[in-house]
């Protein structure tokens, strides 16, 4: 299931759906069939990876439904541990036991409401990966840190100190979710795609400094700012964009297949594939 399992620096479309606290057991089980059964019968779907991350008291009721189905299921945290007193929390051998593939981690919502810091989630990185997690790592700078040119800064503390320890050779199983605070949620100010291929290009350019030029060429790095059927186009097609994590429009089948769809044209334009 993993979007970085190829050869070279051949990238692979990842379009993962963030459903946040959302949804009741009925509205999950409607939303993860429609999801599953609009996947089954699109065509060109070998040329992107798709999850779902439903909240936590869904994960094993959405993961029934899609075995047998190209959408891999996902979770949007964990704690870092394997088991222990750590009432409320969730570990990823639990997680691993319901099928979660992916793991997102570092959500913006978790750095800045929830007070998460960086060393927090690159512990969090790191017990995923020992565990067999697939790691979604997010980055991105809040509207004030980009109005004081920070940008660059910002994304560079986070890769860095979210990574660390991270070995190379597990790489391949890291996606890095660029997700500007400030183009998020309907209060948000839309992106341009070249925001976002400037941000992508900052993020891979760190990337080669920390790992080398063949890994950053190889890691998918998704846009997780409020994208929608309306702008996916624009944003899968700008360069260095890899797919994207995506929140409101997740919770609605049909605009969740309209960005699939939208991945899949812009990987057979520029001869993506799996």
């Amino acid at each position: 299931m993993n979007p970085q399992g190829f050869v070279d620096t051949v990238r692979h479309n990842f379009i993962v759906g963030n459903w946040k606290m959302h949804t009741t057991a009925a509205e999950a089980t409607q939303l993860a069939k429609a999801i599953a059964n609009g996947m089954g019968v699109m065509s060109g779907k070998d040329r992107v990876s798709v999850a779902v991350c439903p909240p936590f008291p869904y994960l094993a009721l959405v993961g029934e439904i899609l075995k047998g189905s190209c959408v891999a299921l996902g979770a949007q945290n964990l704690y870092p541990e394997k088991e222990g007193a750590f009432t409320g929390e969730v570990s990823p051998t639990m997680l691993r036991d319901l099928g979660c593939i992916y793991v997102i981690l570092g959500h913006s919502e978790r750095r800045h409401k929830l007070g998460e810091s960086d060393a927090f989630i690159n512990q969090k990185v790191r017990v995923a990966l020992t565990a067999g997690l697939d790691v979604i790592l997010c980055v991105g700078e809040t509207s004030d840190q980009r109005k004081a040119n920070q940008t660059e800064a910002v994304l560079d503390r986070q890769l860095v100190q979210g990574l660390v320890d991270v070995p190379a050779e597990v790489l391949t199983r890291v996606t890095i979710a660029y997700e500007p605070v400030w183009a998020i949620g309907a209060s948000g100010h839309e992106a341009t795609p070249q925001q976002v291929q400037d941000a992508h290009s900052l993020i891979r350019r760190r990337f080669a400094r920390m790992y080398g030029e063949k890994s950053a060429q190889a890691v998918v790095i998704q846009y997780g700012g409020s994208v929608k059927p309306e702008n996916a186009a624009s944003m899968l097609t700008a360069n260095g964009v890899d797919g994207a994590l995506i929140g409101g429009a997740s919770l609605h089948a049909d605009q969740f297949l309209a960005i699939v769809r939208a991945g899949i044209v812009e990987a057979q334009t520029k001869g993506k594939s799996a």
